[in-house]
């Protein structure tokens, strides 16, 4: 039983500062984005889409470490997806891009998951004092650091229930658009996370270079809310379900 649990776990790994920047954003940009058998999640009734920054570590594949590149920033551009199977609803996320420094881990991710990972250099600074914390990740693009940081409390609580919070950290599915027809669905495991209390953020980013014309919206659009969570170990499992749709 044991082994099959380890099997069951493709990728294993610590999710740390995990910042979500969260825009509202007009739907209709994300159907050609939008997999086959799920839909648009909302809360209530708006649609978001999050610029997300947090630390990979530790991280293991069929739980064997991987030497070298096993700790990593990873900055994701996803959006928010609800699939509903009778009585069981699904709450999921779709990205449309995840960024990380290492080709070996993106040509893996992506050959194994068919995902859409892509290269650059990245980097973070992190500031711990008394009673609160400053970090800050980056990333080169176009000879350009972008970046995402923010300045939090040392405390943490938990999510409030019906919270924009809770709805944007807690989707457990990840849907994948591998064509026009064909989607793939897998489940990741974590603990609900707690958060810090925010006292600034700042985010330098060009959506438009990063993730194409449809997004350059979010040049001009402020966030809606800045989170950050704490984290946690954190697995995904190697099963992965083709959707019938």
């Amino acid at each position: 039983k044991k082994e099959n649990t380890i099997m069951a776990l493709f990728l294993k790994a610590d999710w740390e500062n995990i910042i979500m920047a969260n825009y509202e954003i007009d739907p209709q940009i994300l159907q050609p984005y939008l997999p086959k058998g799920v839909e648009i999640d909302l809360f209530e009734g708006k649609c978001y889409i999050s610029l997300v920054g947090f630390m990979f570590k530790n991280t293991q594949l069929f739980n064997i470490p991987i030497p070298w590149f096993g700790t990593f920033e990873e900055i994701n551009l996803r959006f928010y997806v609800v699939r509903k199977e009778g009585n069981q609803i699904k709450r999921g996320v779709v990205f449309i891009n995840e960024t990380i420094p290492y080709p070996i881990v993106a040509w893996v991710a992506n050959k194994l998951y068919k995902e859409h990972y892509t290269v650059v250099p990245t980097r973070h600074k992190q500031i711990l004092g008394a009673d609160s914390h400053q970090i800050k990740f980056e990333w080169l693009l176009d000879n350009k650091w972008n970046s995402i940081a923010v300045t939090y409390s040392d405390a943490n609580q938990p999510m409030k229930s019906n919270s924009l919070e809770k709805f944007i950290y807690e989707h457990y599915y990840g849907y994948t658009k591998v064509s026009d027809k064909k989607t793939e669905e897998y489940k990741l495991q974590h603990p609900s996370w707690k958060t810090h209390t925010l006292s600034n953020y700042e985010i330098d980013c060009d959506f438009q270079a990063m993730y194409g014309e449809d997004f350059a919206v979010l040049n001009e659009t402020k966030p809606a809310a800045v989170f950050i969570a704490k984290g946690s170990k954190v697995g995904i499992e190697w099963k992965r379900n083709q959707l019938k749709v």
